[in-house]
């Protein structure tokens, strides 16, 4: 919807024994900084590109801290679906993360730059199961970013996926506590 035309996308998914709405809370309230995994992917990649700590206090909360980073929300489904967007030069050591409203966020072509739009989704199987989903769509604005986008994806990919393998269980066990709570 927001980048039809993308050079990478990256989707996973987990079936999880919870409503959407609850399984959709839990992914959106997620601290990311709690998950040593995700601690040293990001320090790895402070490391590698040799960036300045982030000192800053941010929330938490995946939705929370991601918009205190730059990101913005583009579009949500309340209890189903949230789409997450910016545009960035991901190669810098520090990059900086610039929000756009939805309608020049899917024009934006400004030279230079990378539109990144992620979504957390979670779709109804039952009355107390859900699927989760997250996709990453990406896409540079012009030939050069294209070419420093393409070096900087074929080296830190990993680490950004294995994020996203990392996230889901994540997800799913909270979710799950979540509502064996509610239930109860």
């Amino acid at each position: 919807m927001f980048i039809r035309n993308y050079e990478v996308v990256d989707r996973h998914k987990v079936r999880v024994a919870a409503p959407a709405a609850v399984a959709l809370s839990a992914a959106a309230e997620m601290d990311l900084e709690s998950c040593a995994i995700i601690r040293g992917i990001f320090k790895g990649r402070e490391l590698i590109l040799r960036s300045k700590p982030d000192n800053t206090i941010r929330p938490r909360g995946l939705v929370a801290e991601m918009r205190s980073l730059g990101w913005d929300v583009l579009a949500e489904i309340p209890g189903c679906e949230i789409v997450m967007g910016g545009v960035t030069k991901p190669w810098e050591a520090n990059p900086v993360f610039r929000a756009l409203p939805p309608d020049q966020f899917a024009a934006f072509q400004e030279p230079g730059y990378v539109k990144i739009a992620w979504t957390l989704r979670a779709d109804s199987i039952g009355n107390s199961e859900s699927v989760f989903r997250t996709e990453t769509r990406a896409a540079a604005t012009d030939s050069a970013a294209r070419k420093k986008f393409r070096r900087y994806w074929s080296f830190l990919s990993p680490g950004i996926i294995l994020i996203r393998s990392v996230m889901l269980p994540a997800v799913k066990a909270e979710a799950e506590r979540r509502w064996v709570d509610i239930a109860a």
